[in-house]
């Protein structure tokens, strides 16, 4: 697939996270060994496709996050993985910062100095288990016009800072909704629109974000309140609000270099999503909380050093969801007494905050595709979504999907005579061996792969080296990587661990196939997941 890299520079620089995957302790019981990042998405590396996104968007600085104790199996996969040592030049860099661990929040990772010392501008912050087919310089585009500072974007980044952000949302409701897919709560107000622009153009979508949360924490603010907790002063400012119960953050983050101090400045502020965007976009219409946050302060670029300035002045958010009481307590932002290091700075309006807009994803069927691939049947579900689309091979590089194959079938004369394979929904890899009388439908299967005579696999997706025994029936299954499973199974909705052998004539439905020792360690890693969440007080580790 070619990629857009012969655009001019975009002047950004691209951070891909690559967290543990703790909603798949099927496949990364072991994180260190079998990163998130590198599961395979239509027989790809989960990471090669928000490392596409950026080349799409034309920004060739990328750098991947991920801990120290996964820096060797994200090396040795960016050296020897087909896809990712096809990419072109500049490759990206893998940073593997000393104080990065598995529950690590997002925006904890910006406060990293490794982290620190590598941003040099605006950036493009990612997920590693994003699947996005929108076209990324059309956002880049967007966020540019209508975000986007002129200093900002001619200079070197300094001060005056006056960009905005940009994220991007989309609906989970669709036609084939995922049962328990996380969701976010969020306000949006319309923003003018331009009756230039086409019908579908990005801008028809673009509002002002003026709140965002996860509906867990907004459910249990209501639950805390016994109420619907909303301040006076939101409804006030903007009366056209529009509420969003089942849209999900796609966690793609348009950012001007000083959030890298805002973040450094509240060292309360955990994720990117919920704590820097959530109260960024309330302090464009939460009267003084741009001051309590120290926002102005990085704005007018006065962020000073307090190591040795005596006590330092607590700029921190208060306690999440605090600033939507409606009856503004003692505690919330708007009756904190003004504090003496900015009494002596004009006081800024409202409207010197720079915006944070949102991109609302349609949610129509031809839409181009845009999800979080963090569980697994969204692994699933994906993958058999992108077998279905037409190969190179059928339309040409010009028409093709950027996230096509160059082939449906990658090696012909492994399929022997008499087998069904529907071209048009599967996916097969090279070098993978399919003997008589089997039947694949709607399926993917990775490279090496061995399909035993009289196998029947329905809605399936094998990794790399999987081999299906004889007269195998298989219905919604996940095989992890070399994985072998005995002659006359049947398993339904089912998943296997990697390097797993399942026994001859296993009839089960519905579980997750493990050996004790990854069972073990999955339970003990949940465990540290559960006390981790009870230190935290209900915040759960949001580095995934």
């Amino acid at each position: 697939m070619p990629h857009a890299i012969s655009m001019p520079a975009t002047g950004l620089q691209a951070l891909i996270l690559c967290g543990p995957g703790s909603s798949f302790p099927t496949f990364t019981a072991n994180p260190d060994e079998n990163p998130k990042a590198l599961l395979p998405i239509a027989n790809r590396p989960m990471v090669w496709y928000p490392i596409d996104f950026c080349y799409r968007t034309g920004i060739t600085n990328i750098k991947l996050i991920c801990p120290l104790s996964a820096a060797e199996a994200m090396t040795t996969a960016l050296n020897t993985n087909p896809f990712l040592t096809s990419l072109p030049y500049p490759r990206p860099d893998l940073v593997s910062p000393q104080g990065l661990d598995y529950n690590t929040g997002t925006a904890e990772i910006l406060r990293l100095p490794e982290v620190r010392d590598i941003v040099k501008c605006n950036l493009l912050v990612l997920p590693c288990d994003l699947v996005c087919e929108i076209r990324g310089d059309k956002l880049l585009q967007t966020w540019m016009v209508k975000a986007a500072s002129l200093p900002d974007l001619l200079g070197d980044g300094e001060a005056p800072h006056c960009s905005g952000g940009l994220g991007v949302w989309y609906e989970t409701k669709t036609v084939n909704p995922i049962k328990g897919e996380e969701t976010d709560f969020l306000a949006t107000t319309p923003m003018p629109r331009d009756p230039t622009s086409p019908k579908n153009h990005i801008l028809q979508h673009l509002s002002y974000l003026a709140m965002s949360m996860p509906t867990d924490s907004f459910n249990d603010l209501i639950e805390a309140k016994n109420a619907f907790p909303l301040r006076h002063g939101l409804l006030r400012k903007h009366p056209k609000l529009r509420m969003l119960t089942t849209h999900r953050d796609a966690h793609i983050y348009f950012l001007p270099k000083w959030v890298m101090d805002f973040v450094k400045e509240n060292e309360k502020l955990e994720t990117i999503g919920e704590d820097v965007v959530g109260w960024w976009a309330k302090a464009t219409w939460q009267t003084r909380l741009s001051e309590k946050l120290g926002l102005m302060n990085v704005l007018q670029g006065r962020v000073k050093a307090t190591e040795s300035a005596g006590p330092a002045r607590d700029d921190s958010p208060p306690p999440r969801g605090e600033a939507l009481d409606s009856q503004g307590s003692g505690s919330s932002p708007s009756a904190e007494p003004e504090d003496a290091h900015t009494s002596v700075l004009s006081k800024p309006s409202q409207a010197s905050v720079p915006p944070v807009l949102a991109y609302i994803h349609p949610s129509q069927p031809d839409a181009p595709l845009l999800r979080r691939v963090d569980t697994a049947q969204l692994l699933l579900t994906v993958s058999l979504r992108l077998a279905k689309l037409p190969s190179i091979e059928e339309t040409g590089p010009d028409a093709a999907s950027p996230f096509a194959h160059p082939k449906k079938i990658a090696y012909p004369d492994g399929v022997k005579p008499r087998t069904t394979i529907t071209r048009q929904d599967c996916l097969i890899a090279d070098n993978v061996m399919v003997n008589e009388k089997t039947s694949i439908k709607e399926c993917v299967v990775g490279a090496n792969c061995q399909i035993k005579e009289g196998a029947k696999l329905f809605q399936c997706l094998l990794m790399d080296g999987v081999v299906v025994g004889k007269g195998c029936k298989l219905t919604r299954c996940i095989l992890g990587k070399r994985s072998d499973i005995g002659e006359g199974s049947t398993l339904t909705d089912c998943e296997v661990q990697e390097n797993l052998l399942v026994e001859p004539r296993t009839d089960d439905k519905d579980n997750k196939l493990m050996s004790s020792s990854g069972l073990e360690a999955s339970e003990e890693d949940m465990q540290d997941v559960l006390q981790e969440f009870d230190d935290e007080k209900g915040t759960a580790p949001a580095f995934e």
